[in-house]
């Protein structure tokens, strides 16, 4: 009987990066109108909170598993991603917050899927 590597997902710097997009999305929010509360802000606020939480969750499974839930991380970040450029269009953050955002997310998606590929 074989014991299956787990992962703790406090050390791991895609769980750190996730975690700091999701207090950096936060910080942002505060500035939303009122009347995207419940729309955008709502929608941009769980996606950025799905990426560290998915990690965290699939830590603790089979690294095949794991894979699953880093998808799921990899597509919130994409939809982080499209909404940040909505909110953009909207007038909601400037191009520098945009830019520093996208970076931000954008670096996260490269090394979820460095990692994710080292899982295989």
């Amino acid at each position: 009987m074989s014991l299956k590597k787990r992962h703790n997902y406090k050390n791991l710097l895609i769980w750190k990066l996730a975690l700091d997009i999701a207090n950096n999305i936060s910080d942002i929010l505060e500035e939303f109108p009122k009347h995207e509360k419940y729309d955008l802000s709502s929608q941009i606020s769980k996606c950025s909170v799905s990426m560290p939480s998915n990690i965290a969750e699939g830590s603790v499974r089979t690294d095949k598993s794991f894979s699953h839930f880093l998808d799921i991380s990899l597509g919130s970040s994409f939809e982080l991603e499209t909404q940040l450029l909505i909110a953009y269009h909207r007038k909601y953050i400037n191009e520098n917050t945009l830019e520093k955002l996208e970076a931000q997310n954008q670096e996260f998606q490269r090394m979820t899927m460095g990692f994710q590929n080292g899982l295989k």
